[in-house]
């Protein structure tokens, strides 16, 4: 019974030890094709895919997010005489940690998902075995114009989101807590310093590298059928969510 439970234990650690590398290997061949021949159409069209048609849910769910947290603190903050803060840690916290994560997450579940379907489906019906029998590597026409949209991208998707929420956080604070708009916009210039952006930036970069490797490698993993598509787009999103939590532990310790 414990030698099973050991076997079971080994057999699980191999296997994710081996998703790891493959998922490295792919990530390293990619980012080896990107001198090669770097394709700026496709480039372009993706991030036009991924970045502008993603705008209409990150300004809700940052806004929204805004809104929510100023909601929380404002009256708490004001009941301790420190209402001259609310802006600034509004604005520290969507910066570092909500702003980066929370368009990582919504990118990995509208981006990740539409780049698994649609890679997994050209796997399934042998269109990427038609590229390599063309003389065309399949890593470099598919997957690094959407990892270099996606690392493009999503730090602009958190800049803008960074704004939008604290634009949210403004409105509950001036309309339903009474926070001065000077009081609030001061607050922000005394607390936030450039490494708080910054950092928030640096983790978005990489978010969105994770979002496209990980995308394009259940795409081009995908099992045979139609059964295997939506396997492949399930396990993407999954994947990319836990791997962005992971990551963002890391990096927060790392840069902060």
């Amino acid at each position: 019974m414990f030698v099973r439970f050991l076997e079971v234990i080994g057999a699980s650690v191999l296997e994710l030890l081996y998703f790891v590398g493959d998922v490295m290997l792919l990530f390293i061949e990619a980012v080896k094709q990107i001198p090669v021949k770097i394709r700026f159409r496709h480039v372009v069209n993706q991030m036009s895919h991924l970045g502008v048609d993603s705008l209409p849910i990150v300004s809700l769910t940052l806004t929204f997010t805004g809104m929510v947290m100023t909601l929380q603190i404002a009256n708490e903050f004001i009941k301790m005489g420190a209402s001259s803060t609310v802006g600034g840690i509004v604005a520290i916290a969507i910066g570092r940690e909500l702003g980066p994560v929370l368009v990582g997450v919504v990118s990995a579940g509208r981006v990740g998902s539409a780049m698994t379907a649609e890679i997994s489906t050209m796997k399934v019906t042998e269109q990427i075995d038609a590229l390599r029998v063309m003389g065309t590597n399949p890593t470099g026409y598919l997957v690094v114009p959407r990892m270099l949209a996606c690392m493009v991208m999503v730090p602009l998707l958190t800049v803008y989101g960074d704004i939008i929420g604290v634009v949210g956080g403004w409105l509950v604070a001036k309309y339903y807590a009474g926070i001065s708009t000077y009081e609030f916009v001061h607050s922000i210039s005394d607390y936030v310093v450039l490494k708080d952006m910054f950092g928030g930036l640096v983790k978005a970069v990489v978010f969105g590298a994770v979002i496209a490797t990980l995308g394009c490698y259940y795409g081009m993993k995908a099992p045979e059928g139609a059964e295997g598509v939506g396997k492949a787009t399930t396990r993407s999103v999954v994947s990319a969510i836990i791997v962005i939590f992971m990551v963002n532990v890391l990096l927060s310790g790392f840069i902060f």
